[in-house]
């Protein structure tokens, strides 16, 4: 299948021929759907934390941070951010094509913007540079001030990443989604000794100008906040690029002959997050943050997710060590009735038919299996309609049953029984994870080993002019994470703020009190 020179090539990115024969089998074959059982709802699978409950885990984070434990704050943060501002390139490229500016204000998403420019957090800037062209911001005209706004030549948000953006407005400055993660970070991952890590997985192209932010703002926040920050950056692995396939599954070339590669999805950052050290790991998007005075909510969550995620860890742990210092006889039958029901009814894992009443060496061996794995604990909001994935009980290879974070991608809407489990779901998935990556002996996992490798997606693309077919790995969150032990909890839709669209910031969740 493969040239000299294509071995080479696939060798010089860090991957395996063998990796590459894999994904053009699976655009030949295809992925599976997910098979879906039904959907988690509150008290069936999600739990819905009482006032009190909350506290309680709060306070178990906050006893047990004291102790200095080992706190990472994980934000994928490469995405650019051209999507933002779609509705704004199309009205200045029909403007630049002559059209009348009354026929472009006629999309409400650019009209809202334009009448409401004031609130940005941006609108400073705007306003400065359009000066330093010799003209206030209110007398040039609205293609202008579009060029202004997306262009190179003025404040390049268009091509810059979400990070870099200015989010929001307080009285005596403007701060970037990148400083609203310094805030929260010094709120809830700050260790006893007053440090706070912070992980960005960031593009290449743009590392640079988000490291020099980063040295510009370290230590006016670290000032405020009695904090010292330890940040680091990866970029997406060149090895877990994707290959790209013709609509007839041939491999693809490039004008210069070669293959052509492609970013593999949000998936692909499992091994940037397995390449990191630390017993708890919040992970949240770039985009999903909110002003100080909205921050508690999001704050006492996140402790009260760690705190869940602790409390579960110390019962896994007390298991994992019983069965890693004994042999199968050795334990009787009522030890492993009670871990069996502590997998079935406290992680949701439903058991292969029959398995329970196998023989003991059966049983502890699919007992370890369900125990010594990775955990997460997932926020989960009500739906209201946002597009994505959603938490639901589904059937694994093994024949178990469990949680998993399903996007759409994954779900057969063309039968019937799989769209009516859809259409019961009431929660929604806002990437909102604390993870523990480690076993009872603090080793680490190799994250590799509990990823669903028959989850995936396949898209149509192009590459100059020529159509292809491309292909995501599995999900960071869904398959990427497929076989870890998983708890779902509900936490308020005001934790819950994007930004998708630029005119997203106009919502009273993004403008500061």
């Amino acid at each position: 299948m493969f040239r000299p020179e294509d071995i080479g090539q696939i060798t010089e990115r860090g991957s395996r021929t063998e990796t590459v024969e894999q994904q053009i089998e699976n655009f030949r074959k295809g992925f599976p759907f997910l098979k879906l059982m039904e959907s988690a709802t509150c008290y069936h699978g999600i739990i819905k934390l009482s006032d009190s409950e909350i506290q309680h885990y709060i306070d178990i984070f906050e006893k047990k941070n004291t102790e200095n434990i080992d706190l990472l704050k994980f934000v994928p943060a490469s995405g650019a951010s051209s999507r933002m501002f779609k509705s704004l390139y199309s009205a200045l490229d029909d403007l630049q094509a002559g059209k009348d500016l009354s026929e472009v204000i006629k999309d409400v998403e650019v009209a809202a913007f334009l009448t409401q420019i004031e609130q940005f957090a941006f609108y400073d800037d705007l306003r400065e540079l359009a000066l330093t062209k010799c003209e206030a911001i209110q007398e040039i005209s609205v293609q202008e001030l579009l060029s202004l706004l997306l262009l190179e030549d003025g404040l390049n948000y268009g091509n810059l990443p979400k990070a870099l953006l200015k989010f929001h407005k307080y009285p005596d400055c403007c701060r970037t989604a990148l400083e609203e993660h310094l805030v929260e970070g010094a709120m809830y991952c700050k260790n006893s000794s007053g440090i706070v890590k912070l992980h960005l997985t960031v593009s290449a192209e743009h590392q640079q100008a988000i490291e020099a932010l980063v040295d510009h703002l370290k230590p006016i926040y670290e000032g405020l906040y009695g904090v010292t920050y330890q940040i680091t950056f990866s970029n997406q692995k060149p090895s877990t690029d994707t290959i790209a396939v013709t609509p007839d599954n041939n491999l693809f070339r490039a004008k210069n002959d070669k293959l052509l590669f492609r970013p593999a999805g949000h998936g692909a950052l499992l091994e940037n997050l397995n390449d990191l050290d630390a017993d708890i790991i919040f992970i949240k998007n770039i985009d999903n943050v909110v002003p100080d005075g909205s921050k508690k909510t999001t704050v006492d969550f996140k402790k009260a997710l760690a705190g869940m995620l602790l409390s579960l860890q110390e019962q896994i742990f007390a298991y994992q060590k019983i069965l890693s210092e004994n042999q199968p006889d050795l334990l009787d039958y009522g030890f492993y009735a009670e871990l069996a029901s502590f997998v079935e009814n406290i992680l949701n894992v439903t058991p292969p038919l029959n398995m329970l009443g196998h023989n003991k060496e059966e049983l502890f061996q699919y007992l370890l299996k369900k125990i010594d794995r990775p955990v997460r604990v997932c926020g989960m909001v009500k739906n209201l309609g946002e597009p994505g994935g959603g938490p639901f009980f589904a059937s694994n290879s093994d024949g178990t049953i469990s949680p998993q974070i399903a996007e759409s991608s994954q779900i057969d809407f063309s039968n019937p029984e799989q769209a009516a489990i859809v259409r019961q779901a009431t929660h929604f998935n806002p990437v909102d994870l604390v993870c523990g990556i480690k076993n009872y002996k603090g080793e680490k996992y190799n994250l590799q080993q509990f990823i669903d490798p028959q989850t995936g997606l396949i898209t149509q693309k192009s590459h100059d002019g020529k159509e292809l077919k491309a292909q995501e790995l599995p999900g960071l969150w869904n398959g990427s994470m497929s076989d870890w032990n998983t708890l779902f909890v509900e936490v308020p839709i005001e934790t819950f703020c994007p930004v998708k669209t630029v005119n997203d910031l106009l919502r009273k969740e993004h403008q500061a009190k």
